[in-house]
C-alpha cells in the first residue's frame, strides 16, 4: 500500500488558474508568451456575473394580475420600463444594471410573429408601440444597459419559402441558409437549422446583432441553445451559430454580452467559454404555475447540478443559474427560509444576480436579501465560486478558500424537516480556532474551534465568512488502487488520466466494494476524510469503518468521466489501524474512487 503525508491543500474552489486574453470582447485562452509575461488584458465583458432584472419570471407566472389578458401578456413596453424606472431607483445603488426583454417582444397577443423584409424579428407595434430603440434609449437614461433575446436559428416565420432577402448580402436569401431539407433545431423545434457552410448564413447573424447595435442593446439572450435544451443530435447541434453570433458581435460596433439558454450540455463546456459570456446550466428556474417558482420544481435542483461546472467559471464567462425570484414573497412561492438559501446559492455560487420579481412591489425581507452588500461582495468580488466540501446529502457545507485567506463557508440543510449543519475547519484544511463573521446578519459571531454548528430549518441556510486563526492540517493519501486494499464482486481497477496516479476503483455496482486496508490514527474519534473520486453522473455509496455500520452519502457529478474531483466524509476510527469499505450495495452504481486523504487529527 502506498501512503505519504503531506499538508492539505485547502478547498476545492482554487483548484485552477485560466489565463484569459481578449478577442473580440470574449474570454479566450491566451498565448503562453503573453500569460507568461503577465501581461494579458481583462475581459471587456463579464469581468464579473452580471446583475439587472429579466421579463420572463412575471410573462410565465399564473399569478393572479400579472397575465391578465392572456399568457405571457405582461411583456409590454410599459411594464418593462416601469421595473426599469424601479430598478435604477431600488437597485442600481448596488449593482444591479441590465434590463432584459425576454421572448415575445416580436409577438402578439396570440404569439404571431413579425419580421421585417429582411426576415429578423420585428417589435410588435402593440407590445412595443415606440420601437425596440426607443425602448433601449429610455432604459439607457437611467444609466442602465438593456437587454434582449433571440432563440437560435432561423425561425420558420422567416423563411418565407426560402425568398427573403439578407440584408447587406447582395443575392442572399433564407433559402441560401438553411438545409435543404428543412432540418429544424432549438428546444422547441421553431426554427430551421442554419448551414453555416454557406457564407450567407453569417450574413444573416450579422444582420441581426448590427440591427441590435444600432438599437442600442448591450445585451442578448440566445435560447433553445444545443447541445443541450433537452435535444441532442447533429441538428441541434448549434455551436456554429454561437460561432457566429460572435463573429457578428465583434464587427457590429458595440459591446454585447451574448447570454446562452438553457440546460446547456456539459460535454460542450469549452464552446460555451469559447464563444460566449455566460451559459445557462440547467432547465428553467419558474414553476410556471400560479407563482413565479416554487422550491420542489426546479430552485432545489440547482444544489446537485451546479457542482460540475464550478471550475469553469470566470472572469469573461459565468456559470448561469436563472432568475433570483427572492423579492415579491407570496408572489415567489417560497417561505423566508427558502428565499434566503436560493439567494445564498446564486451569490456562492457567482451566478448572475437577475431578479424576476415585480421590482416596483418588493417587500421589506426581499428588498434586504438583494441588496446586502456583503454578499453582493461575495459574488462580484474577486472571490471564486463556492462548492460542495461535502457529500450532495441534504445537510451540505459550501465553501471557497477567498485570496485574502479567508474563506467562504454556506451551510445548507435542504430537508424537509429542522436539522443541525456543522462546518468542520478540516474540511477547509486547518484546525483549531477560526472567527466567524455572519453575512445576511451583518455580525460577527466570534471564535470557534474546529467547527461551527448552527440548527436550521427546513431548506435553510447560513453564509460566514470564516477567518483561520489555527494550524494548517495534515493528512495521510491512502490510493484505491494500492495493492494492499481489498476489492470484492465487480470492483475493477482501470487507468484514469485524471487520478493522482493514473490509476483507480471502477466497477462499483451490484455489491461492489473497495476495503481501503491498514488506515492509521493516532487516536479514536471521527476523522473527515477527504474522498478523490471520478463520476460522470451523481452517485452513491455506503462508506463504514472496520466492519461497522455504514453511511450511505450522495457524490455529486464530476461532470463527466475525465474529471476527478473530491469531498469530505465523516468517518468514526479508532485509534491504530482501521479499514475504510467503499459498498455499491443498493440500486445504481457508486463513482469511481481515486484514493482517500485521512487527517491525522479528529475533528
Amino acid at each position: 500500500m502506498r501512503s505519504s503525508s503531506y499538508s492539505v491543500l485547502p478547498v476545492r474552489g482554487l483548484r485552477a488558474v485560466v489565463v484569459l486574453a481578449l478577442t473580440a470582447g470574449f474570454a479566450t485562452a491566451a498565448p503562453a508568451a503573453q500569460a507568461s509575461a503577465g501581461t494579458e488584458a481583462p475581459p471587456s465583458l463579464a469581468a464579473k456575473p452580471y446583475m439587472g432584472w429579466s421579463s420572463w419570471s412575471m410573462q410565465s407566472s399564473k399569478y393572479p394580475g400579472l397575465n391578465p389578458d392572456g399568457d405571457y401578456s405582461y411583456l409590454t413596453e410599459a411594464n418593462v420600463l416601469k421595473q426599469a424606472d424601479a430598478l435604477a431607483k431600488k437597485l442600481k445603488p448596488y449593482g444591479y444594471e441590465y434590463v432584459n426583454i425576454d421572448a415575445g417582444w416580436w409577438m402578439d397577443w396570440s404569439w404571431k410573429q413579425n419580421y421585417d423584409e429582411y426576415g429578423r424579428q420585428k417589435a410588435d407595434p402593440e407590445r412595443f408601440p415606440s420601437g425596440m430603440k426607443a425602448v433601449a434609449d429610455r432604459i439607457h437614461s437611467k444609466g442602465l444597459k438593456a437587454g434582449i433575446y433571440l432563440p437560435v436559428g432561423l425561425e420558420k416565420g422567416a423563411y418565407n419559402d426560402g425568398r427573403t432577402p439578407i440584408w447587406n448580402a447582395e443575392g442572399c436569401t433564407t433559402g441560401d441558409i438553411v438545409y435543404d431539407d428543412l432540418r429544424t433545431t432549438n428546444g422547441w423545434d421553431s426554427a430551421y437549422k442554419i448551414d453555416f457552410s454557406d457564407p450567407c448564413a453569417q450574413k444573416y447573424i450579422d444582420s441581426q446583432a448590427q440591427m441590435f447595435a444600432d438599437w442600442g442593446y448591450d445585451f442578448l439572450k440566445l435560447d433553445g441553445v444545443g447541445p443541450g435544451s433537452f435535444k441532442s443530435g447533429d441538428q441541434y447541434n448549434n455551436v456554429a451559430d454561437v460561432a457566429a453570433w460572435q463573429k457578428a458581435i465583434a464587427t457590429a460596433g458595440r459591446p454585447i454580452h451574448l447570454e446562452l439558454s438553457w440546460s446547456l450540455d456539459y460535454g460542450h463546456v469549452g464552446d460555451w467559454k469559447k464563444y460566449s459570456n455566460g451559459w445557462r446550466i440547467d432547465t428553467d428556474v419558474e414553476c410556471y404555475c400560479n407563482t413565479l417558482v416554487s422550491w420542489e420544481n426546479s430552485v432545489v435542483d440547482r444544489w446537485y447540478d451546479a457542482p460540475a461546472w464550478t471550475d469553469h467559471a470566470g472572469p469573461g464567462g459565468w456559470n448561469d443559474l436563472d432568475s433570483l425570484d427572492v423579492g415579491n414573497g407570496e408572489m415567489d412561492g417560497l417561505t423566508k427560509a427558502e428565499r434566503q438559501s436560493y439567494a445564498t446559492l446564486w451569490a456562492i455560487a457567482k451566478s448572475p444576480l437577475y431578479t424576476g420579481d415585480d421590482i416596483t412591489k418588493l417587500d421589506s425581507y426581499g428588498l434586504s436579501l438583494l441588496t446586502n452588500r456583503e454578499v453582493i461582495a461575495i459574488n462580484q468580488g474577486d472571490t471564486p465560486p463556492a462548492e460542495p466540501v461535502t457529500p450532495s446529502d441534504p445537510q451540505q457545507v459550501w465553501a471557497a478558500k477567498n485570496p485574502d485567506g479567508t474563506y467562504t463557508v454556506a451551510l445548507f440543510n435542504l430537508a424537509d424537516s429542522p436539522a443541525a449543519v456543522s462546518a468542520n475547519w478540516a474540511t477547509l484544511g486547518f484546525t483549531g480556532k477560526a472567527s466567524v463573521r455572519d453575512l445576511w446578519n451583518k455580525e460577527n459571531l466570534g471564535t470557534y474551534t474546529n467547527k461551527i454548528t448552527q440548527a436550521l430549518p427546513a431548506h435553510g441556510s447560513r453564509l460566514f465568512t470564516v477567518t483561520p486563526r489555527g494550524t494548517a492540517l495534515t493528512s495521510t493519501a491512502y490510493e484505491a488502487e494500492a495493492s494492499a486494499n481489498t476489492l470484492s464482486g465487480n470492483a475493477s481497477l482501470a487507468d484514469c488520466s485524471a487520478c493522482s496516479d493514473g490509476r483507480k476503483v471502477g466497477n462499483l455496482y451490484g455489491g461492489g466494494k473497495l476495503t481501503v486496508n491498514d488506515v492509521v490514527v493516532p487516536k479514536a474519534g471521527t476523522y473527515q476524510v477527504k474522498v478523490s473520486y471520478i463520476s460522470g453522473d451523481s452517485r452513491s455509496a455506503d462508506i463504514s469503518a472496520n466492519g461497522g455500520g455504514a453511511t450511505r452519502h450522495k457524490f455529486p457529478s464530476t461532470g463527466d468521466w475525465g474529471t476527478a474531483n473530491s469531498v469530505y466524509v465523516p468517518v468514526t476510527l479508532k485509534a491504530g489501524t482501521n479499514t475504510i469499505t467503499f459498498d455499491s450495495s443498493g440500486p445504481g452504481y457508486a463513482p469511481d474512487i481515486d484514493r482517500i486523504d485521512v487527517p491525522k487529527s479528529s475533528s
